[in-house]
Order: structure tokens, then sequence, then C-alpha cells
């Protein structure tokens, strides 16, 4: 009985960032994968599933049960890790070729992109935490899945939807920016990262639209689409590793070596930047970068690794706090 109890106690404290955890363990899959490593993408992609499962399970009970939480819960940038973390698990099934099941979840993705999203921006205030940035991460994560769809698909109605999503993803980037206490920078308890994330995704998908429209028998872009979507791709990758950079500089110069939960929130833009930068590579023809992209899968593996301990240590003191 009082393991039941230790365990329902740490059950109960998770906020709905904890979906950042998914969000993680699905874009290393998918680094993982783009670098040939398909057995340890496999097991990461299995356990992203295992925990997208436990935190749907915890999701459905509280709306149905503890209204009240849902709905604050639901008003916090993190409730949009929801949307982002089962996007990612979409997208990762696509290319495994699971494409019912891909498709499902990317369904349920834009239900819960429609519902959350107009909660959490009609919240907003000045000097948000890094997780502002989810907005963004969300809607590119909605990109990412649809591209990888319609090129698997040959659907052209999914790209275009997805084109549309993507310029909506960086107004949405610029709107949190003018949201964002850049404070957290050096204060931030890890979802400061997002901030670059966010770049990174919009890199990715930026990258998977102009793969879909390499896609044979599908014409999507014309040149001035095509280009201008190159442009704006290489673009976000540059800028994204140097937010990667900077956020690199404020951790060594005000390090914070004590797990939370915001940690994860970290460890998905270090796998997203190295993603983008496979991705990338292959989509504008730039093979050189895939040295670079292939050192910053396994630093988010390290970083992975070393998050996964602290949470595994936590859960532990939670339970036994909860027993004693």
């Amino acid at each position: 009985m009082s393991v039941t109890r230790g365990l329902r106690a740490w059950w109960e404290g998770r906020s709905p960032a904890a979906g950042a955890a998914v969000m993680a363990t699905g874009i290393l899959s998918t680094d993982l994968h783009l670098t040939g490593d398909e057995a340890l993408s496999l097991a990461a992609l299995a356990l992203a599933g295992v925990i997208w499962v436990v935190l749907a399970v915890g999701f459905v009970r509280r709306l149905l049960l503890d209204r009240r939480r849902w709905a604050a819960e639901a008003r916090s940038p993190g409730a949009l890790t929801a949307v982002a973390a089962t996007a990612v698990l979409a997208s990762r099934l696509a290319v495994l070729g699971r494409r019912p099941l891909a498709e499902a979840l990317l369904a349920l993705a834009a239900v819960l992109w429609a519902v959350l999203l107009p909660v959490v921006v009609r919240h907003w205030r000045p000097r948000m935490p890094g997780s502002v940035f989810l907005c963004c991460v969300a809607t590119q994560g909605l990109v990412v899945s649809a591209a990888g769809l319609a090129a698997a698909e040959h659907t052209a109605w999914l790209a275009h939807t997805a084109l549309v999503l993507f310029w909506l993803g960086l107004v949405l980037y610029a709107l949190a920016l003018l949201r964002f206490d850049p404070r957290q920078l050096l204060e931030g308890a890890g979802d400061h990262w997002v901030s670059g994330g966010a770049l990174a995704i919009s890199a990715l998908a930026g990258a998977g639209l102009l793969a879909a429209g390499n896609t044979s028998g599908l014409y999507l872009w014309n040149e001035d689409d095509r280009d201008a979507l190159r442009t704006t791709t290489v673009a976000l990758l540059v800028v994204c590793l140097a937010a990667y950079a900077v956020l690199v500089v404020a951790e060594a110069v005000r390090p914070r070596f004590r797990y939370d939960q915001r940690r994860w929130a970290t460890v998905f833009p270090l796998g997203m930047t190295a993603a983008a930068t496979l991705s990338v590579a292959t989509a504008v023809g730039v093979p050189w970068l895939r040295g670079p992209g292939r050192v910053l899968e396994w630093v988010a593996v390290a970083v992975w690794l070393l998050v996964a301990a602290g949470a595994v240590r936590g859960a532990v003191r939670t339970a036994r706090a909860a027993t004693a």
C-alpha cells in the first residue's frame, strides 16, 4: 500500500510540461534514425510511446474527474506539450510506414492544437518563461507530421495546409518573442531552451516541406515558392545554431545542475537542433552539415541520459517522502 501511495503522489505531482519528456525522447528517435542507428531509434520510439500513453491516461482522467484542475492546466503554455508530443510521434511513425496510426495521431494533435492554442494565447502575460514558445513548437510539429504524410501519400492538399501552418508558426514565434523574458536565459530552469528549439523545429518543418516538394508525381511549389522556402529554411537553421550557442554560453555563465522537470524542455531543443541540421543538410544539398548534425545528436543523447537519471532520482525521492 505504501508503494502505491508513493507512486500516486508522484503521479499527481506531474505538471502539463511532463509532455516534454515524450518530445525529447521522440525527437531522439528521429535523430538516431537519420544517422542509421535504427535499433536505438526504435527503442527510443517505444519508450516515447509508453510515456505518451501514461500521460494520455492522466490527461483524460483529469478531464473527466478533475475538470477544474484540467482547465487551470490548459491555460498554461506547458499544455501545448500534448500537441507537440503527439505530433512528434506521428512524424516518426509516418517515416516507419505506420500511416494509419500516424494519421490518427496527427488528427488528434490537430484537434488538441485547435482547442488549446487559443486558450493558452489568451492567457499570455508579459515577461514569460521559455515555454511561451511552445505555441510555435506545437504548430510546427503539425507541419513536420503533415509534410511527412503528404510526401508518403502524395497528398497535395495536406502539404499546402502544412505550408500555411509553417508561416503561422513563424508569426507565433515573433509574438512569443515579444512576451519572453530575456532574464530567463540566466535564470530559467530548463524551458528557456525552447526559445531555440522553436527555431529548430521551424527549420525541420521547412526541410520537410522541401522534401515533400521533391516527391515524384507531386507538384507543390513553383520556383519562387521553392526559393522562398529554401531561403527561409536555411536562415532558420543559421539563427537556430546561433541561438544554440547563446544558450550554451548562458548555461556556462550561470550553471544550473539541479534536476527540474523542465529540463526535458532542454533535451528537446538539443535533439531538435540535431534533427534540423541533419534534415536541412539533405533538403538543400549541403552534405557537410551531417558532421555537425551527428555531433549535436550525441550531445542530445548524453543530456537525455543525465536528465533521465535525474527524473528517476526525483521520482524515487517523491515516492519515499509520501510513504514516510
